[in-house]
């Protein structure tokens, strides 16, 4: 009886001691600060897929080091009816295939290129019937995004987002001059939420000249599971330019996602205007996929 006392001690000794070693090995294996782009972080230690679409508060989370990331509208309209602000014009833009290319550098940085692939936009005045159409490619803006908090754990999360935007269109669209800006999106872990907010400092060319302008947005989106793998968006976001006679930018957006898979998103929805110089309608279709 003694031996068999003996024995199971013994047993239970040896468990206790490999369970540690296991915890210890996985501390070890979680420490994801050693990847980078050429030695990617394995699958089953990635993050949740985050997406810094489809509205325009960004997730501070970045991508797993070695790992590719696309974002896009499959495409999108803007439609604006004549107003005080932008007189008696109609316009109506159509974007095809707008793209944000990610790739994680290291475990709190990764890299994206934006660009549109195509637009097409179509303007009628409707005091003298003069309709004006133009299409082409819409610039490209790198940027870069560091994690400061709460990448992988925590209840906040807050990122850094520097970016630039360079003249490289066709047909007159976008600026002639370099425009840039950094983001500041922070995020808080809610059970059964999505809450996020972002502050957005650019600065951009005026309208007339070669002068710059300082624009200042803040926006908040709220999101939450509707029934299955169906979620349910909506965001503030307001937009405020320091340049002349320039009107207060405010949106009200809204939005379902379809998550198909853990790497592969779906989802649509619209940026509804609620002040004179925003855009009166902007719906889309899109998705984020991640591999």
């Amino acid at each position: 009886m003694i031996k068999l006392r003996a024995i199971v001690i013994m047993l239970l000794f040896s468990v206790s001691a490999f369970g540690s070693i296991v915890q210890d090995t996985n501390n070890v294996s979680r420490d994801k600060n050693s990847f980078n782009i050429f030695n990617p972080i394995p699958i089953n230690l990635m993050r949740k897929m985050s997406a810094d679409r489809p509205d325009k508060t960004d997730c501070p989370f970045t991508v797993d080091a070695g790992h590719f990331q696309v974002e896009m509208d499959f495409i999108n309209m803007t439609y604006n009816q004549p107003n005080s602000e932008r007189g008696n014009v109609r316009s109506t833009y159509v974007e095809l295939a707008p793209v944000n290319l990610k790739v994680g550098l290291l475990n709190n940085l990764d890299f994206q290129l934006v660009f549109t692939s195509y637009r097409w936009e179509k303007t009628t005045n409707l005091d003298n019937g003069l309709i004006t159409q133009n299409d082409g490619f819409d610039g490209i803006t790198p940027r870069f995004k560091v994690n400061i908090v709460g990448n992988d754990s925590g209840f906040f999360a807050l990122a850094l987002i520097p970016f630039v935007t360079l003249p490289l269109h066709r047909h007159n669209f976008g600026t002639a001059l370099v425009e840039g800006g950094l983001g500041i999106p922070y995020s808080f872990d809610i059970p059964g939420w999505d809450v996020r907010f972002q502050t957005t400092f650019l600065f951009n060319r005026n309208n007339a000249g070669l002068a710059y302008h300082t624009e200042y947005d803040n926006s908040v989106s709220i999101g939450h599971s509707l029934i299955g793998r169906f979620s349910l968006s909506g965001e503030f976001f307001s937009s405020v330019s320091t340049e002349n006679a320039s009107g207060w930018v405010g949106t009200i957006d809204t939005w379902l996602t379809y998550q198909v898979f853990d790497n592969l998103r779906l989802d649509g929805g619209t940026y509804i205007g609620i002040t004179l110089t925003a855009e009166d309608w902007h719906p889309w279709l899109g998705m984020s996929w991640r591999y």
